[in-house]
């Protein structure tokens, strides 16, 4: 699948953002007890959320304040509502309810050494505005590409992390197979090796 630069990158920050929110609930398949690793709220107050747009490089953020964190958290609601759409239809709404909020303006631009891009935002617009519009669309493209199953949740079950399976063949199971993917396939070995030992 062929994903343009500033979709890529947009596609980070949703996932980034997504995986900020508290865990209030289990995913759907998870019986245990409810509460997800990394439980508290990744976007606490105002400096976690300029240090969230520094880190995925957002220009013109400007003054943020407890109004922008809060906008940022019910556009993050958003987007997990996204990752957990039964259908492409689904998801579809969703994100059309996300960039029509935002008021969605696309334009082309050249800025901070990338070439041509488009932003779907305003120049004067929120932070929460800004990544709903280009987070959205970059979400859109996905959908409109009919790869809506591409975004999934962790399958660990203490887990739970969104993430975009960019694999050829669409068979990523884990957020990260360092961390949640390792430790599942060392814990069944290990299974293995005692059932065949005992």
């Amino acid at each position: 699948m062929l994903i343009p630069h500033d979709t890529r990158i947009a596609l980070d920050a949703v996932v980034d953002l997504v995986n900020t929110a508290p865990e209030s609930e289990p995913p759907p398949d998870d019986v245990s007890d409810g509460l997800v690793d990394g439980s508290a709220d990744g976007l606490p107050d105002v400096a976690t959320l300029y240090a969230f747009a520094e880190r995925h490089h957002i220009s013109g953020v400007g003054t943020l304040g407890e109004k922008d964190l809060q906008a940022v958290r019910d556009v993050r609601a958003g987007f997990a509502e996204v990752f957990a759409a039964p259908d492409a239809r689904t998801a579809a709404e969703l994100v059309n309810r996300l960039v029509a909020a935002a008021g969605t303006t696309p334009q082309l631009t050249d800025h901070d050494g990338y070439d041509w891009h488009v932003h779907y935002f305003s120049p004067d617009a929120s932070l929460a505005d800004h990544l709903a519009a280009d987070c959205g669309m970059a979400l859109a493209f996905i959908i409109v590409a009919g790869e809506q199953e591409r975004l999934r949740r962790c399958e660990a079950p203490d887990c739970g992390h969104a993430f975009v399976d960019l694999s050829r063949n669409r068979s990523r199971r884990y957020c990260s197979s360092r961390t949640c993917g390792n430790r599942l396939h060392v814990a069944a070995y290990r299974a293995r090796r005692k059932e065949a030992a005992g």
